[in-house]
């Protein structure tokens, strides 16, 4: 199966709504790695790579993210598979 890149930045309500430890839950039930975290302006910034189909379920989620969140727009690059991140962990 092909293997794919995403770097997502996700807005709304997104930050102190436990989304990125939500975001590593799922991405370890997916099977995908990279990374997540806050940026300063509000938004949530994530970099997931994976099996092509893994990725765009991830990329899904990030659309609705947890419960008490809620998501006003996500936008997505698609990049070139890396390799390089060994497991999805949240960054600061």
């Amino acid at each position: 199966m092909a293997k794919i890149g995403r770097h997502l930045y996700v807005s709304g309500r997104v930050q102190g709504v436990a989304f990125r430890y939500s975001a590593i839950r799922q991405a370890h039930l997916l099977g995908v790695t990279g990374w997540v975290k806050n940026v300063f302006d509000g938004r949530v910034e994530l970099l997931i790579e994976g099996d092509d189909a893994a990725v765009r379920e991830m990329t899904a989620w990030c659309y609705q993210g947890p419960r008490a969140a809620h998501v006003t727009e996500v936008e997505e690059e698609i990049l070139p598979y890396s390799g390089k991140y060994p497991s999805f962990e949240v960054r600061f």
